[in-house]
Parts: C-alpha cells; structure tokens; sequence
C-alpha cells in the first residue's frame, strides 16, 4: 500500500510523478531541483543558493510526509559539475548537522532544465 504526498510550499511535479511516496513508514522523495515553488522559476544565482532552494523544497515535501530533515536515511545528489562538489557540501553540511544520512554524490550529463543540481532522499515517517 502507497500514499501520495503533494505540497504547494514545493514546486509541483513537471511529468508523470509525484513529489513523494509513503510506504511502510518510509517516504521516498522525488529528486528536487532549484524551483522557487512560488513562481515555479529556478532561483537566480551559484551551486550555493541553488543547493539550499534544493533543500528547502526537500524539507517541505518531508514536512508534508510527516517527517523532517532529520529523519532522512539517504540521499542522492546529482550535480552538473563535480568541481561544485565543495560548495555544495558545505550548503548541505548546514542543513545536515547530527547524525548525516547516508549519501551518494554523481556527475550527471544533464539535469532537468540544466539546473546543476537535483537532491532526492529518503526518510523515516514517525
């Protein structure tokens, strides 16, 4: 059995997904891009504040799972370009301060509409 989970404080799903998926007490996020769910328009500026839209609309599709940046078990992160590898982590390290997740870091070819980069995770529901 599998619930769907949708949220206006993230940006809506651009193709046949949804933003999440509850299962067994676990919620499986969609990859999450730089979208200011607002305007549905990637925020302006490097990997630093791309990163932290990124996350912030991972901590709102979590919110409306029922769990929070602290529940998550693993993420995968996607960037365009390993050389913003650094900035990224220091990003993410600010979002992820006590017990870190487990995590994958990629280069990918290409992103959804070019972003350079795209978080999905996994977390416990409580």
């Amino acid at each position: 059995m599998k619930k769907t989970v949708s949220t206006e404080k993230a940006p809506k799903a651009i193709g046949p997904y949804t933003q999440a998926v509850i299962s067994n007490g676990v919620a499986y996020l969609s990859g999450q891009i730089p979208l200011d769910p607002a305007t549905n328009q990637l925020v302006d500026g490097d990997i630093a504040a791309q990163t932290e839209r990124v996350i912030m609309n991972l901590k709102a599709v979590l919110e409306a799972s029922g769990a929070s940046l602290e529940s998550v078990v693993k993420t995968t992160i996607f960037l365009k370009d390993m050389g913003d590898f650094q900035k990224m982590n220091e990003v993410y390290g600010r979002f992820f301060t006590t017990n870190p997740p487990a995590r994958s870091t990629v280069q990918a070819a290409r992103l959804p509409r070019d972003v350079s980069v795209e978080i999905d995770a996994i977390a416990v529901v409580s």
